[in-house]
């Protein structure tokens, strides 16, 4: 086990170095001038170059990417000029709050795709399998900001069931929890606070659906195509004619070998997430990285940019070793050595 997750781990290494080449030259193609940013909208000329010397952007490219990657050999990914902080701290900061939205929002994908799934390949060509296709359909058309801002303006302007798209918690009438996994939810019930707990949720709901709903449609896909292949395979029918009751084939020979494919679109869908939650913080507020990202791109922070793309690229590293390590005890047909 430990061999073939350092053999993974070894293999990322030419991916990481990519990323981090393509996203300091790309960063430094952005349009906007950092220094000029910082300097302020009364700053001259003469200030302008004063602060670009001093953040050293006045030096050729090269020699601005060898004290880049020095920086990176010792765990400093720079400082932010939109916060004035390490790039590290914001991140791991406000990664606690992405990686929440994006959890809740895979658990709903996850609760409605799967049994969906399953339902319509048990039911090929009738009124399921047509409702799941339509769902699908519908919900991977419509982006997710448009989702995001037609449930606020339902849910929240017209009907008034929802709270005020401002974040993670309502910090006028509840103080956060104490600080343990950064996780509202998470922190507010190992704390016992159930009144932050049900606001925390409260603030959750509607982000976290809006974005599971785009991730619905891959997975029930991959689920209804998987449970048909498992359920025309020989051993299936071998089941069925030797009179095995249909819950036990179901549950116990066909749903196990959808598993595996499960598994593996999981997790790229839970990669994606973290990735394209950008537009759903900025719709209600959320204090992840993805709004980091936007007021990084915004004042050409190339700090904070290059932060946030490499550590996306090394979480997508991560779990796609953990869907492989999954995919082996799941499946005992899968062996380490493939």
């Amino acid at each position: 086990m430990m061999a073939f997750v350092w053999k993974r781990l070894l293999g990322t290494i030419p991916s990481l170095i990519g990323v981090v080449v393509l996203t300091f030259f790309i960063s430094h193609a952005l349009p906007g001038d950092p220094a000029a940013y910082f300097a302020g909208p009364a700053a001259n000329a003469a200030s302008i170059e004063n602060i670009r010397a001093t953040l050293g952007l006045d030096r050729p490219l090269p020699v601005q990417f060898v004290h880049y990657v020095g920086d990176l050999a010792q765990g400093n990914l720079g400082r932010s000029l939109t916060t004035g902080q390490p790039v590290l701290t914001d991140l791991l900061e406000r990664l606690p709050a992405s990686l929440e939205l994006s959890s809740f929002a895979l658990l709903f994908a996850i609760s409605i795709a799967i049994p969906m799934g399953v339902w319509a390949a048990t039911r090929i060509n009738g009124s399921v399998d047509h409702a799941c296709r339509a769902l699908v359909t519908v919900s991977a058309a419509f982006p997710t900001f448009f989702v995001g801002l037609l449930f606020v303006y339902i849910f929240y302007f017209l009907l008034g069931w929802a709270p005020q798209p401002l974040g993670r918690l309502n910090e006028i009438a509840f103080s956060p929890p104490p600080h343990v996994t950064g996780a509202y939810t998470i922190d507010a019930l190992i704390a016992g606070d159930w009144p932050v707990l049900r606001a925390s949720l409260s603030q959750l709901i509607l982000p976290a659906i809006s974005l599971g709903l785009f991730a619905l449609a891959p997975i029930a896909r991959i689920t209804r195509a998987a449970m048909l292949e498992a359920l025309g395979s020989d051993f299936i029918r071998t089941a069925r004619a030797s009179g095995l009751p249909v819950r036990k084939i179901l549950m116990t020979y066909a749903f196990r070998n959808v598993l595996l494919p499960v598994s593996s679109v999981l997790g790229m869908v839970f990669s994606f997430l973290l990735g394209s939650n950008v537009l759903i913080e900025q719709v209600f507020g959320w204090q992840g990285v993805g709004a980091y990202a936007v007021s990084a791109v915004i004042a050409s922070d190339y700090a904070a940019v290059q932060g946030f793309v490499l550590m996306m690229a090394v979480l997508y590293v991560l779990l796609n070793l953990a869907v492989d390590i999954f995919a082996t005890l799941v499946d005992p047909r899968v062996r380490f050595e493939g």
